[in-house]
């Protein structure tokens, strides 16, 4: 008589923000290669479930509805589906406190194993210096607690991707000249983006502009200044981007999500650093990045950028 074995059930939890998921892709592939035979599902934001579902790295996805901490019914909520799932493991690849509050919440039941770095979870991540380390190297250690090693640098080798419907001429050069809203410091002055489109239309390059739909009017500046770029700012998706990325000739642009998915995507990529934040901790990856910083981006030229930009 032939006994079934119960299938396993993981759960992964990342929440955001973009550059965080596209530096969770590598320990994506390496969860779901180390427990091919079971059932993985992944806690996330809405905004990332496309991406999410293109990658082939879970089998099912769940909406995080963000319950306010004030919202008891909420948050069980959240803690019946997870108990009802009964899950054997979570990896925890968000670390905070919304994560903590599940690791305990969970307690009150059948708990499951956690990967993480909460007080109390069965494989925790302990290094003191774990908040000093880069992304990409803090999640491999995590990992590596539970026995999962070889963790791959972030790839975006399993999506399909296509950019056909922007019906972009070649060459072009992605501009990223967004960024945070409250952290207007982390960003290149706008002025120097559109110097550095003049200069790239004028060698026959198409620039492109994309960005979320705050940035518009950064777009709209660009084009005023250089009638020959592209404005794709609120139009593309994180799939977009890897289409726009792999045809692109390379990319310019500030600490921002878009760029680690360009950056990841193998493009040649120059990313823009001010003292706002620290390359050493979350800095693009890639197959070709190069990363420059200035204590004060005013202070940084678009001729340093221009000789900075390496293009294929």
């Amino acid at each position: 008589m032939n006994i079934t074995k119960p299938v396993k059930k993981i759960l992964v939890v990342k929440l955001g923000a973009m550059g965080d998921i596209v530096q969770a892709t590598g320990p994506f592939t390496a969860i779901r290669s180390h427990h091919l035979d079971s059932h993985i599902t992944l806690l996330t934001t809405k905004k990332y479930i496309d991406f999410a579902k293109s990658g082939k790295w879970f089998d099912d996805i769940w909406i995080d509805e963000r319950p306010t901490w004030f919202d008891l019914q909420g948050w069980v909520k959240l803690t019946k589906r997870l108990h009802n799932h009964n899950i054997y493991r979570v990896y925890d690849l968000q670390t905070s406190d919304r994560t903590a509050i599940i690791f305990h919440l969970l307690r009150f039941g059948k708990k499951p194993e956690w990967s993480g770095s909460v007080f109390g979870c069965s494989h925790r991540h302990i290094n003191p210096n774990r908040n000093l380390m880069h992304t990409v190297e803090r999640q491999a250690e995590q990992l590596a607690v539970a026995d999962i090693h070889n963790v791959p640098p972030p790839s975006f080798d399993c999506i399909e991707a296509s950019s056909i419907r922007f019906g972009l001429s070649k060459p072009y050069v992605l501009l990223v000249p967004g960024g945070s809203a409250h952290r207007l410091n982390k960003r290149w002055p706008t002025k120097y983006y559109a110097e550095l489109a003049l200069r790239l239309a004028s060698k026959n390059i198409l620039p492109v502009v994309i960005g979320h739909k705050s940035e518009t009017e950064d777009a709209k500046y660009i084009s005023l200044v250089c009638s020959k770029s592209k404005d794709l700012t609120n139009k593309t998706s994180m799939i977009d981007i890897i289409a726009l990325a792999r045809q692109a000739a390379g990319a310019v642009g500030n600490d921002t999500g878009p760029m680690h998915v360009i950056a990841a995507s193998g493009t040649p990529s120059l990313a823009i650093y001010s003292h706002a934040s620290d390359p050493q901790i979350c800095g693009q990856r890639g197959s070709n990045v190069n990363i420059i910083r200035q204590r004060s981006l005013e202070n940084l030229s678009v001729d340093e950028v221009e000789a900075s930009l390496q293009l294929r």
